[in-house]
C-alpha cells in the first residue's frame, strides 16, 4: 500500500511539475506571450511548480509515514513551505481575476492601468504576503511548544488570520470580480445582438459566446472552490473548536487542495490556442532546432 501510494502521489507531482514547466518555458521563450496578463500566469506557474517540487515530496513523506517518524522541525518546515507556496498560488489567481476585470470591464483604460510596473508590484505583494503568512504559521507553532496552553489563543488567532488572508478574502474578491465580469460580458453580448438586426446567425453566435464565457468562469471558480474549500473549512473548524479530525481525512483534504496546482496549467493555459501551439513546439523539440521565439502562435 505504501508503494502504491508513493507511485500515485509521485505521479501527481510529475504531472504538476511538467504542466507548469511547459507554461513557464512558453511564456519566457515566445515573445508573443510577453504581455502583462501572462506574467501573472508565469507567477502562478512558478508557485505551482514549487508546490510540485517541494510541497509534494514533503507531503508524500508525511502522508505515508506521518510525523511520528520525523523530527518536529520537519513537520514545521513542511507546513511553512506548504502554506507559503499555496498562498502564493491562490493570490496569483486573485491577481489574474483583477487583470481580467480591467480587460473586460474597462478595456479603454486597461493598457494604461495594467502595465508591466503594476503587474510587478502585484506579484511582489502576493509573494510577500505569502511569505509573511508562512513564516508566521511556523513561528506560532514554535511558540506554542515553548509556552504550552498559554499560547493556545495565539495559535488559534494566527491560524484563523491565515485562513482569512490566504483563502476567504481572495475567494470573496474573485467571486465578486468574476460575477461582475460575467454581467458585463452578458450585457455586451446583448448590446451586440440588438445592433445586428437580430439575425439568426448572429443570435446563435452571441448565444455561443455567452455559453463559452459562462463555462469558462464556472470551470475557473468551480475547480478552485472544489479543491480548496473543504481544506480551509476543516482547518477553520479545527482552530475554532476542540474537535479532532482523523489524520487520513485531513491529509486527503490537503492533497485535494494541492491538486489545484496540478490543474491550474490545464485551466489557465490549455484553454488558449497560443499556449497549445507553444506546448506542441516545446514537446516536439522544435524550439531546439532553431530560433522560433518570434513565431506567430495561433
Amino acid at each position: 500500500m505504501c508503494v502504491l501510494l508513493y507511485v500515485f502521489l509521485g505521479s501527481l507531482s510529475v504531472v504538476t511539475v511538467c504542466g507548469n514547466l511547459l507554461v513557464i518555458i512558453s511564456i519566457i521563450y515566445f515573445k508573443q506571450l510577453h504581455v502583462p496578463t501572462n506574467y501573472l500566469i508565469l507567477s502562478l506557474s512558478v508557485a505551482d511548480l514549487l508546490v510540485g517540487v517541494l510541497v509534494f515530496p514533503f507531503s508524500m513523506a508525511f502522508t505515508v509515514t506521518s510525523c511520528r517518524y520525523h523530527p518536529a522541525l520537519f513537520c514545521k518546515v513542511r507546513g511553512s513551505i506548504d502554506v507559503t507556496l499555496s498562498t502564493a498560488s491562490i493570490l496569483s489567481l486573485c491577481c489574474i481575476s483583477i487583470d481580467r476585470y480591467y480587460a473586460v470591464c474597462q478595456p479603454l483604460t486597461y493598457r494604461s492601468k495594467i502595465n508591466d510596473h503594476v503587474i510587478g508590484i502585484m506579484i511582489l505583494v502576493s509573494w510577500a504576503i505569502s511569505a509573511i503568512i508562512g513564516i508566521g504559521i511556523m513561528i506560532a507553532s514554535f511558540n506554542r511548544e515553548k509556552c504550552g496552553q498559554s499560547c493556545l489563543i495565539d495559535a488559534v488567532l494566527s491560524t484563523t488570520l491565515a485562513c482569512v488572508f490566504a483563502f476567504y478574502m481572495p475567494v470573496i474578491i474573485m467571486l465578486s470580480i468574476y460575477l461582475k465580469i460575467f454581467i458585463v460580458a452578458q450585457r455586451q453580448a446583448n448590446s451586440i445582438q440588438n445592433t445586428t438586426c437580430l439575425s439568426t446567425k448572429s443570435g446563435a453566435t452571441v448565444s455561443k459566446m455567452e455559453r463559452k464565457a459562462t463555462k469558462t468562469l464556472a470551470i475557473v471558480m468551480g475547480v478552485f472552490l472544489l479543491c480548496w474549500t473543504p481544506f480551509f473549512f476543516c482547518l477553520t473548524f479545527l482552530s475554532l473548536s476542540k474537535a479532532r479530525v482523523s489524520l487520513p481525512v485531513f491529509e486527503t483534504l490537503n492533497w485535494l487542495s494541492l491538486a489545484n496546482s496540478m490543474l491550474n496549467p490545464f485551466i489557465y493555459a490549455f484553454f488558449y490556442s497560443w499556449f497549445r501551439s507553444a506546448f506542441r513546439m516545446i514537446i516536439s523539440g522544435k524550439i531546439f532546432q532553431g530560433d522560433f521565439s518570434d513565431s506567430k502562435l495561433l
